[in-house]
């Protein structure tokens, strides 16, 4: 859950350098000498964001297992087994008892 924070807060910094780039003045030249260091960091972010996100979609994924929501019925007993429906999301939990995402 930390990674995919850390993710967000670097998409909306990204994001908002894009935007505030985006509302330059028009005497601003393409060519400017200042604006190469910004690039350069724009390109470093978005190498770092396509290694992250590599890194944790491979994190992920857990076979074919679907994903439930909250609520639903994640697994089914099977005599003194209970096997598996559906993988609860990030933050709940499959109730054994239940047999639904809580």
């Amino acid at each position: 859950m930390e990674i995919s924070g850390i993710l967000h807060s670097l998409l909306l910094l990204l994001l908002l350098s894009v935007l505030c780039g985006c509302e330059a003045s028009p005497e601003v030249s393409s060519e400017d000498p200042d604006a190469a260091p910004d690039r350069d960091l724009v390109d470093a972010v978005e190498a770092l964001l396509s290694r992250i996100h590599s890194r944790v979609s491979s994190t992920e994924k857990r076979g074919s297992i679907p994903l439930c929501g909250m609520g639903d019925r994640c697994a089914m007993k099977f005599g003194p087994r209970i096997g598996k429906l559906c993988d609860c999301g990030r933050g709940a939990n499959c109730n054994s008892y239940l047999l639904k995402c809580l």
